[in-house]
């Protein structure tokens, strides 16, 4: 199955939720950002001409990358899975050292709002160490969407990605 993988802040395009769904046999598109050079707007722009040009099935996104998953999933109306997705990223982001315009943020986090939410599923670290914000994807996307792994920290190497994408991406 074609994927989108979109990875974290200053993560790696071969992060752990690349790595589990290739493990399984995926054909994954998982292209690098740096995010604190290229603006939010610009790289959900650049992501929509990935969905236009590789026509994804899914859409996977890691803690930022997760922000986006579900705004193009709101989008697009592709499935998304959100891994601790970060999807506040104008409070954390500043936090951790993001420097760059917030604005374009706020309005993408306006898109969320028409979110098929039965196709969006996350799997969250109970124990995640960056981000406190998690009882917004579990208010948001329903509980029955949520995944919590108690001892699981923010890295998705922390969780069990391989099993968990065989159970919801079908």
């Amino acid at each position: 199955m074609k994927i989108l993988n979109i990875h974290g802040f200053r993560g790696s395009a071969e992060n752990a939720a690349f790595g589990a769904l290739t493990a399984i046999g995926h054909d994954v598109v998982s292209p690098p950002f740096d995010y604190d050079a290229v603006a939010p707007d610009e790289v959900a722009e650049k992501l929509r001409g990935i969905i236009t040009e590789y026509t994804p099935q899914y859409i996977v996104g890691t803690s930022y990358g997760g922000f986006f998953a579900a705004v193009l999933s709101a989008e697009t109306g592709i499935p998304a899975v959100l891994v601790n997705p970060c999807l506040m990223p104008f409070y954390h982001l500043p936090l951790l050292g993001y420097e760059g315009d917030i604005a374009p943020m706020v309005r993408l986090f306006g898109e969320l709002a028409k979110a098929d939410r039965s196709i969006i599923h996350c799997i969250i670290g109970g124990s995640d160490e960056l981000i406190d914000t998690h009882s917004l994807e579990t208010n948001y996307y329903g509980a029955d969407n949520i995944t919590v792994i108690p001892e699981g920290l923010h890295s998705g190497a922390t969780l069990p990605l391989t099993e968990y994408f065989l159970e919801v991406i079908r």
